[in-house]
């Protein structure tokens, strides 16, 4: 007989002391008497990760996040044990476990400086309502310690102060600090005593972070299922740690084509066909370079996906054939919510091969979107996306799509609470059989997944391009993605700004915002400023909802049509900069924009810097961001750095006011820097590179730059056809030395290049080229220090009078 029916409410539950501990290979076991272990695995000397269950038994151990790319393996490992402690020494790092309770403490293994320190460390709470348990972290936090990354918030840089939700959530016309966003990426940096270590919280159940806002000097972390199952990166620099989170949670699978960089034309929705042509026809007609145009969901016969509406679009294959003959590709949209109609035969064949979400009692996930009531693919089941992925055949590889763009993969539900799928819907999970609290956050990852397996497949032997709303950690193995449904105002220029330096430190880079805005009409200055800025985001897109209005580059006056080309025009020229720059972070995992905290965390200065940022190696970016404004003040970090438009040059760790008008933005390159410019092209490959012209920035010392190139677009990169250039420049008062050096078997189409030296303090009066003197007149020297050169140099020598 049951009398009380209330329930018993445990509280927060903590390890007790250990009683054993084993080590099986790279991992350390240690369990308490309460039955909790710990297991510690050394996955590199840098990088340890903590797994903590209640039950003295794990669960299968499996992760959407990591790849199975990641490095593994390190060095050097020692444990010991003395009364109070349980040590273990890897080559960077000392952890120390506590007999007495399981608390951690982090060290670096150099100068024994405390890195990271758990207060409460691992506790739980029992949940009654959907059984096992709300895990919780809490950690000390150092003094003057600065947190940064967890994905698209739209907030300061620096995170102290504040505490933060990670659950996909479709949030049209955010605002700024609005929580919870699109994407879900649980991984954040801490700075302090200038050493940088991240902790990547690696839970896809809903997730909060908390950085010394509801405690002061307290940061924590927890989640409402799952375990608590994190790694800790050490740096210690910034950089390194995101590169190293960025090489666990995996690096994307290929190199973007050099089309998908250039500038893409969107909006909500161009149709029917003669308007599509019409607007592609105006970009040539007004030669501002455009690589691509996209297609919302009114393509479709009635927002359905895989079909197409054959009274706006009567031939698909013929226009996109057209388009594609005057330079521009098509990309689409697809949406996951799959329209309930027997007449369909997507919807037929799902329902048949059993492919669809089912709620916990077995009828099927019913949703509204944007066909009417929908049912949705189970993307966390392997055989449904390799379906999906089929989908794509007559999009692609017959019609000749080249891009797909999905879209409220959140997944986003209309009219519902919580505008999305009730948690008692049921996922595969690769044979993990879940909810959707756990499936939830990974759901637009998976669908992105089987969608790239599609393009892979059926773009080949070109390279695939997809993008995302809606992300997890890892996401950026297989697309891009944007930072959704913004708004056209001043302060969410300033979001997009943030947002993009956010993203790009939480391991995923290909990432841009709707320039101009996605809800509302910008006047022509906020679109010109937006441009200014969006050409430096590594994706460069305009998309907007047209029931406000038109956004395209000539929808405002004749000054902005002008100052938004020249900008375009910009991105073209400095085409070879960013597709090195996507080299090294796709080997690499080196962020494309870099806060300028990410560039140089020793100046403290830098640690609340919003606004400037690093793109690429060697460019140094400060958008305006106020209307009516003609310059600002802007911060220079470390260096010196030349003014793009006037050659001026700037002492770095200094704030100072910089000059801008509507035509103009702070753009600065960093002294010694060789940055390599292609002719303005329509489109990529519109023109046969004759020439690459390198403007060399004059610098009393030494400085090292890039140059990556290929095919631009197929897999032979791969195989060794690329070519890669070093060089090492070497200035002194009245010299200057460029050396060269080339990897790789691809030959680049252009013979020569023509060298723009800026800054230089001396006139030219001899020029050896690998130890050879050439006369002046030889190498088209002229009064504007401009060089032309043979590519094949090893050593060049420009001596001064």
């Amino acid at each position: 007989m049951i009398l009380n029916t209330e329930l018993e409410y445990k509280g927060n539950l903590f390890p007790s002391k250990i009683i054993s501990y084993k080590k099986i290979v790279d991992s350390l076991y240690f369990t308490t008497e309460n039955n909790v272990v710990l297991q510690l695995t050394i996955q590199r000397g840098s990088v340890l990760r903590f797994r903590y269950t209640t039950t003295a038994i794990f669960e299968k151990d499996f992760s959407y996040a990591i790849t199975k790319y990641a490095s593994r393996g390190f060095n050097h490992l020692e444990i010991s044990e003395d009364k109070e402690y349980y040590t273990v020494v890897t080559a960077k790092l000392i952890c120390k476990i506590s007999k007495l309770d399981l608390r951690i403490s982090i060290y670096d293994v150099l100068d024994n400086a405390l890195i990271c320190e758990d207060e409460l460390g691992f506790h739980w709470e029992e949940s009654h309502e959907f059984g096992g348990n709300i895990v919780k972290m809490t950690k000390t936090s150092q003094n003057g310690e600065s947190y940064y990354g967890l994905g698209d918030k739209p907030v300061h840089v620096n995170l102290k102060g504040k505490k933060y939700e990670n659950w996909v959530t479709d949030s049209y016309a955010y605002g700024k600090d609005s929580d919870p966003l699109y994407k879900a990426i649980p991984f954040y940096i801490g700075l302090h005593h200038k050493k940088a270590y991240g902790i990547f919280f690696d839970n896809s159940f809903r997730s909060n972070f908390d950085f010394c806002h509801e405690r002061r000097n307290i940061t924590s972390f927890w989640a409402q299922g799952g375990e608590m199952n994190y790694y800790f990166i050490y740096g210690p620099q910034m950089s390194d740690v995101v590169a190293k989170y960025t090489d666990l949670t995996g690096k994307p699978h290929e190199l973007p084509a050099l089309w998908t960089l250039g500038y893409h034309q969107c909006k909500w929705s161009y149709y029917p066909e003669s308007n599509v042509k019409e607007v592609a026809k105006k970009f040539r007609d007004l030669k501002i370079p455009c690589d691509a145009i996209y297609l919302d969901i009114d393509y479709m016969e009635g927002f359905r996906c895989f079909t197409w509406n054959k009274k706006y679009f009567p031939n698909p294959k013929k226009m996109v054939k057209e388009l594609a003959d005057d330079g521009f590709k098509t990309v689409a949209i697809i949406d996951p919510g799959i329209k309930i109609d027997m007449d369909y035969d997507v919807f037929k064949e799902g329902l048949e091969k059993d492919y669809f979400c089912k709620r916990a009692d077995g009828p099927y996930m019913k949703g509204k979107v944007w066909p009417g009531e929908c049912y949705f693919p189970d993307f966390t089941n392997p055989e449904v996306r390799e379906w999906w992925s089929g989908l794509f055949k007559e999009l692609v590889e017959d019609i000749g799509v080249k891009g797909v763009w999905n879209d409220m993969n959140e997944p986003a539900v209309m009219d519902v609470p919580g505008k999305t799928f009730p948690n008692d819907v049921r996922h595969n999970y690769e044979g993990n059989y879940c909810s959707h609290r756990k499936a939830h956050n990974i759901y637009g990852m998976q669908m992105a997944r089987a969608t790239y397996q599609g393009l892979k497949k059926f773009s080949y032997p070109k390279r695939p391009f997809v993008i995302t709303r809606a992300a997890y950690s890892g996401t950026q193995r297989y697309t891009s993605t944007w930072t959704g449904d913004n708004v056209a105002t001043w302060e969410h220029l300033s979001i997009a700004n943030t947002q993009v330096q956010r993203m790009c430190m939480s391991g995923f880079s290909f990432v841009g915002s709707d320039i101009g805005g996605f809800a509302e009409q910008p006047d022509g200055e906020l679109y010109a400023r937006w441009i200014q800025l969006g050409i430096f985001h590594p994706f460069c897109r305009t998309h907007s909802s047209g029931d406000h209005g038109n956004q395209e580059p000539w929808s405002f006056d004749e000054d902005i049509l002008d100052i938004v080309r020249k900008f375009i025009e910009l991105r073209y020229k400095l085409l070879p900069y960013i597709y090195t720059t996507f080299w090294r972070y796709i080997n690499e995992g080196i962020p494309i924009v870099k806060s300028l905290v990410l560039f140089d965390q020793e100046d403290h200065q830098t640690h609340e810097r919003n606004d400037e940022f690093i793109f690429g190696e060697k460019i140094l970016v400060c958008p305006i961001q106020e209307a009516n404004a003609q310059g600002r003040r802007m911060y220079f970090p470390i260096g010196n750095w030349y003014n793009l438009w006037n050659d001026e040059l700037i002492k770095g760790g200094k704030e100072m006011r910089v000059d801008a008008d509507i035509d103009s933005m702070p753009i600065f390159i960093k002294e010694g820097a060789i940055i390599p410019k292609y002719p303005v092209q329509q489109y990529v490959g519109e023109k046969q590179i004759d020439e690459l012209t390198l403007d060399v920035y004059y610098k009393n010392g030494k400085e090292k730059s890039e140059l990556y190139e290929d095919a631009n677009d197929g897999y032979d990169y791969k195989k060794g056809r690329y070519s890669l250039r070093n060089f090492k420049l070497v200035g002194k008062a009245n010299k200057l030395s460029i050396q060269q050096h080339k990897l790789g078997k691809y030959i680049t189409s252009y013979k020569g290049f023509k060298l723009k030296l800026h800054g230089l303090p001396f006139k030219i009066s001899k020029i050896y080229v690998d130890n050879e003197e050439f006369k002046l007149e030889d190498l088209k020297v002229n009064g504007d220090n401009i060089i032309t050169i043979s590519k094949e140099f090893t050593n060049l020598n420009i001596v001064g009078k």
